[in-house]
């Protein structure tokens, strides 16, 4: 039994496991894919590694999910054959994050003291070094990574300048306002102009046939196709200039033709497009989509009747504004878009990291002008070369002055490193200096001394008998080296030279002491906390607080102190001490005069018990003097307020009286817990209770003023109480449950049948024996006699409460379990 039980529980114990698993992964707010493809396309952005953790750990993805990245990576590298072993550090730092230690130190939590101590780097510093170990992999040579990680997807072009076609801005489209270029040819369509001015003013337009004639009348065709307008116009002068002697003979171009040429090769979309006579090269390009991923950019020929006749290098283009190539097409021109010769990808540190088409003549020194030069954090001494050509991959180190004659391959993957996270010629200071922060160790700072100095000095509350100076060693642990502050600053000890990367830290007394502080409550204008000063006494405090108020006591001021005693062995019984004073005018005349307080003492100024604010009644409707009255004494009652006001008018109706009285703050606490009693659904309705900030009170006015003082009939008032003194009113309602509710006028005696037939009658719902009277002063009464039913008054008939039926499942359902208990029964008693 005990053994299937274990199974049982280890059963359910590795389902707790594996579901943990899944939602801690499910749980991630980017997936695997999702993560490396934000990587990719920040550095396509040109995006810092660091930038690019800092956002990474901003969304929120854990440590563990980049681990598992990574060791995926590992494993389709070959990271998990027999023998490999972790080279890197970066399974230790899994090792040290299993085990809950970093090789930062302890994870002690230390108070921020604006990072003037020494081990106290912010956790957000560590995170970022973890993060940056387990990405570290993807920025060496991100080429093919995602298509590594997920088969089948495919990652988006960055080859520099592929963009340049897909613009609707840049869609060199040719200019047409401009003159006839002088070597333009005519060609069928071109509409030609003659004009001859002078001594004969003629004019004539026509268009080159498709023959290359044109015909003017009266001269017949004239040969112009093929020629260019220079040579046109000369033919055309020769053959009219006999006729129109002593005239002027201009040939211009109207409407010129179109052209089609045919754009092949790896290109978006190859064929044949008819353009402008105007076209370049550039406008054929963008017609046809520009170079698809796999075309070039560097050498796109041009043939004209079979024959190369332009070779264009967009770079050529983008980089130096310069449109080299970029000829005037004609009619039947091809243009051949080949594939690329050489792709190279360029990461890191440079201006602009990404894929660029190389010519394998270009050196490295060329990529780095084609991508923008060096960033100003670039480590130019040395630049990684990644070659994939040839039975294995192979890596070199160029060198900054190769950079010129290292050719390039397809293929290559070029990285440009940062420089290295540490100074050569850096000292710190923090704590209690003037200007605490880095310094150069070149020039006037080799020494202690001579860094305090440079900082201002020390401050005044600096600790100086001791400071504390973290060095690293020769293999970058740290070492402290405790210091007498002042007797190098004061030349009585000798000085310590610095090396390069020492902080050295200066506590301060007010950094090692608790924020001090003095605190006062209750009558004063501005009570709180208050910073602590020496030789504060009682009355400063008061005065620092903005002096007493009106309702303050004079007689009793308290202070509570702390008790303190670090040499005790055991615990005390007394927790505080407390002091009382008496004041006049701010100054202490009862107690201790000048009474000194300690750093964390409490002051409390009480409230006068004779001290009272004004409070007010309101009273409205058939009195002489309505408005508001003064309370003028604690049992203050509705008679003194009628008196107050000057009594009752004729029409008053004085049993109707109504007193609206409004809530305290205790009633509100009240009327809260009913609300969270309702809700949990036990037995009071929620429609049944009043959740107003305001409330009947039922009261009996005319019973008050006759007997005036009576704790039955003249309630006390209180500050907010509204009277309201209605006129007489002799109808009486009947409302709920009759067959027509009414209002009727009131006949004294008459029993409560009586009003319930001039309502019509009982409804069928009706319960009769409920009925009850709501009175115009709020009171409710049950009707029982003909004395219940008072002017003004409203009857009201309840609803008997709704019953369910039951549904034939239920009946049968009752009836089986009857059936059983009966067999049960009987059972029991054989």
């Amino acid at each position: 039994m005990k053994i299937e039980r274990l199974k049982s529980i280890l059963i359910v114990f590795l389902l707790a496991c594996s579901y943990t698993a899944l939602y801690a992964q499910e749980n991630s707010p980017m997936t695997d894919q999702q993560v490396v493809e934000f990587i990719i396309k920040e550095r396509e952005k040109g995006t810092a590694q660091e930038a690019i953790v800092r956002r990474l750990v901003e969304r929120g993805v854990p440590v563990t999910q980049l681990q598992r990245i990574r060791r995926k990576y590992e494993r389709q590298n070959g990271g998990d054959q027999l023998g490999a072993r972790d080279l890197t550090g970066k399974g230790q730092t899994e090792e040290r994050l299993r085990n809950g230690t970093s090789k930062k130190g302890n994870s002690q939590t230390q108070k921020d003291r604006g990072n003037q101590g020494l081990g106290n780097r912010p956790r957000v510093a560590d995170d970022q070094d973890t993060y940056s170990q387990n990405t570290d992999f993807l920025f060496p040579d991100t080429t093919g990574i995602l298509t590594d990680f997920f088969p089948g997807q495919e990652t988006k072009s960055r080859i520099f300048g592929h963009d340049i076609f897909q613009s609707a801005d840049l869609s060199f489209t040719p200019e047409m306002n401009i003159p006839t270029p002088s070597d333009y040819r005519l060609g069928a369509g071109d509409a030609v102009i003659v004009d001859v001015w002078g001594a004969s003013v003629r004019t004539f337009t026509t268009t080159v046939s498709p023959e290359g004639c044109i015909d003017i009348e009266g001269f017949g065709p004239i040969q112009v196709g093929g020629m260019t307008v220079g040579e046109a116009s000369n033919r055309v002068r020769s053959t009219l200039g006999g006729r129109f002697s002593g005239s002027q003979i201009r040939l211009s171009i109207g409407e010129t033709k179109s052209i089609t040429v045919n754009v092949m090769g790896a290109v978006n979309r190859p064929g044949t497009f008819t353009l402008s006579a105007f076209a370049t090269v550039f406008h054929a390009l963008y017609m046809a989509g520009g170079p698809t991923e796999i075309g070039t950019l560097r050498s796109i020929k041009v043939y004209r009747q079979g024959r190369e006749v332009s070779t264009v290098d967009l770079y050529d283009y983008i980089l130096n504004g310069k449109m080299t190539g970029d000829i005037r097409l004609a009619t039947g021109d091809v243009i051949i878009v080949a594939p690329y010769d050489c792709l190279v990808e360029i990461t890191g540190k440079v201006k602009r990291p990404m894929l660029y088409e190389m010519k394998k003549t270009e050196s490295i020194a060329t990529l780095i002008a084609y991508a923008g030069g060096f960033r100003g954090d670039a480590w130019t001494q040395q630049v990684r070369v990644v070659r994939k050509s040839g039975n294995q991959m192979s890596v070199h180190t160029i060198d900054e002055f190769d950079l010129g004659r290292f050719q390039v391959l397809d293929g290559d993957s070029v990285s440009v490193d940062s420089t290295l996270q540490r100074f050569s010629n850096m000292v710190e200071v923090r704590g209690a200096v003037f200007r605490p922060g880095m310094y150069q160790t070149e020039g006037n700072v080799s020494t202690v001394g001579e860094l305090i100095t440079r900082a201002g000095g020390l401050k005044e509350d600096a600790i100086s008998e001791r400071g504390v100076m973290h060095r690293r060693k020769a293999d970058r642990t740290l070492e402290v080296l405790a210091l007498n502050l002042k007797g190098i600053v004061e030349h009585t000890e000798p000085d310590v030279a610095l090396r390069n990367e020492d902080i050295l830290y200066i506590p301060s007394r007010n950094d090692l002491t608790a924020d001090r502080k003095l605190t006062i409550f209750g009558e004063v204008f501005y009570p709180g906390e208050y910073e602590y000063a020496d030789n504060t006494t009682l009355e400063d405090l008061i005065l620092q607080a903005g002096g007493l108020t009106d309702a303050a006591s004079l007689v009793k001021v308290d202070v509570s102190r702390r008790v303190n005693n670090p040499q005790a062995l055991q615990s005390q019984t007394t927790v505080a001490e407390t002091f009382t004073f008496s004041l006049k005018d701010g100054f202490v005349v009862q107690g201790t005069p000048g009474f000194t307080l300690k750093p964390f003492d409490e002051v409390y100024v009480r409230r006068s018990p004779g001290y009272t604010n004004q409070q007010h009644v309101t009273v409205d409707g058939e009195v002489a003097f309505g408005g508001q009255y003064t309370i003028t004494n604690s049992a203050y009652r509705l008679s003194d307020l009628i008196k107050d006001c000057g009594g009752l008018s004729e029409g008053a109706y004085a049993k109707g009286a109504v007193l609206i009285r409004r809530m305290t703050e205790d009633e509100k606490v009240q009327q809260k817990t009913l609300r969270i009693a309702a809700s949990s659904g036990d037995s009071v309705d929620m429609r049944k209770l009043d959740f107003s900030t305001e409330y009947n009170v039922g009261i009996n006015l005319e019973m008050a003023l006759q007997n005036p003082g009576s704790e039955r009939w003249d309630i006390v008032l209180r500050e907010g109480d509204r009277l309201f003194v209605p006129q007489f009113n002799n109808t009486v309602s009947i409302n709920c449950e009759v067959l027509f509710p009414n209002t009727i006028a009131y006949r004294q005696g008459a029993k409560a049948s009586y009003y319930i037939g001039q309502a019509g009658g009982f409804s069928t719902n009706a319960r009769k024996n409920r009925i009850f009277v709501v009175n115009m002063n709020g009171t409710v009464t049950p009707l029982k006699s003909s004395k219940d039913i008072q002017p003004g008054c409203c009857i009201v008939v309840p609803s008997k409460s709704k019953k369910r039926n039951l549904s034939v499942t239920e009946i049968i359902s009752m009836g089986s379990v009857t059936a059983t208990l009966a067999a049960v029964i009987a059972t029991l008693v054989k």
